[in-house]
């Protein structure tokens, strides 16, 4: 039996399974094209035909980065608990704290100028209770990873009975982390707890990629038909949704690896924390010139301009760090380290 749960191998680059990578690459630049649509739009004071798209992958945007967060996690659970909280707590606290504190270097002027200098200070002090703009996801994972090795004991399928009726409630208190943790916990837990199905149904997919492209083509009409009708939200068929389109992205990320097509994809999958991190800077600039600029374009294409500045500025602001030797921006020092440092340690650890 392989690392990944399977009895047949997954296709590898390096010491990375390529599927995998290629799922969170097109995770992540769904990820930034939310932001970079709905940013455009709330600064034009109108929609484009890119909301469309946004809404379409609503139902399972987060849900199949989640799952795909979980996969791995068997391999690692029954490790110490001090390797274990440098692997899956400090590792996330560390990026956390430190690109909180970018993000309010860059908005405190604009901050200040709606609350004052003492209204920053309470709101960056209040990041570190409710997670600030779009860095939510890296401090719910910590969480996530705790909470599993905690209940190891648990019946598993308890906790997962129990995590389905939390994202069944739509819970909306304001503070995200519980918010959060209840719509999304769900499926990180499936993909730590059937992370040999899931990677049995990607080998399903590889077998017979004609069967999977229907399956994909029906999936997508359904989940149109169910968005554009507004049931995707109700609960229960928001989890299957989820499941569903977490489904749909594994089967593409399968049948793009099996054919190395779009190798960008993958490589933004392999760092798509790097770009999680960073995209915020070249996506508010480019959204801020091009709407000035190149008022003539459709708000749309603006939106996929942005879109695309996000992801690829944040790959360059990633290599100008590397190469001026900024790397603590994206690689935790020596000192930051609880438990022996692995070789060759990255952001976004192959296990």
């Amino acid at each position: 039996m392989t690392a990944n749960g399977t009895d047949v191998p997954a296709r590898m680059h390096g010491d990375r399974v390529d599927w995998v990578d290629y799922a969170k690459g097109i995770c992540i630049i769904m990820v930034v094209m939310m932001h970079s649509v709905l940013g455009v739009e709330a600064a034009a004071g109108q929609t484009s035909f890119m909301h469309y798209v946004v809404e379409f992958a609503k139902p399972f945007r987060m849900p199949d980065f989640f799952l795909l967060s979980g996969l791995f996690l068997a391999v690692v659970i029954d490790r110490d608990w001090r390797t274990y909280l440098d692997r899956k707590v400090v590792h996330f606290a560390y990026f956390y704290v430190l690109w909180v504190t970018i993000q309010f270097a860059f908005k405190a002027p604009s901050f200040a100028a709606e609350m004052g200098w003492a209204g920053v200070a309470k709101l960056y002090a209040l990041s570190f209770i409710d997670p600030f703009g779009t860095l939510w996801f890296i401090y719910l994972l910590p969480i996530f990873f705790v909470v599993t090795k905690l209940t190891r004991r648990v019946p598993p399928l308890l906790i997962l009975g129990v995590a389905a009726l939390l994202e069944s409630l739509h819970l909306q208190t304001g503070w995200m982390v519980p918010d959060e943790f209840c719509a999304r916990f769900f499926y990180f837990y499936a993909g730590y707890l059937f992370a040999r199905y899931v990677f049995a149904f990607s080998d399903a997919a590889r077998a017979r990629p004609a069967l999977a492209l229907l399956g994909l083509a029906l999936w997508a009409a359904i989940n149109a038909a169910l968005v554009h009708a507004g049931f995707s939200e109700w609960p229960l068929l928001s989890l299957v949704l989820g499941l569903a389109g977490a489904g749909a992205i594994i089967a593409t990320g399968t049948l793009l690896a099996e054919k190395r097509w779009l190798d960008g994809l993958r490589f933004c999958g392999e760092h798509s924390i790097v770009i999680y991190l960073a995209f915020f800077l070249p996506m508010a600039i480019s959204r801020s010139l091009l709407l000035k600029f190149a008022g003539f374009l459709d708000l749309g294409v603006i939106a996929i301009l942005v879109n695309i500045a996000g992801v690829v500025g944040a790959l360059i602001i990633w290599r100008l760090a590397m190469m001026s030797g900024a790397t603590f921006l994206f690689e935790r020092p020596d000192a930051f380290w609880i438990a022996p440092r692995k070789k060759a340690a990255r952001l976004q650890p192959a296990e």
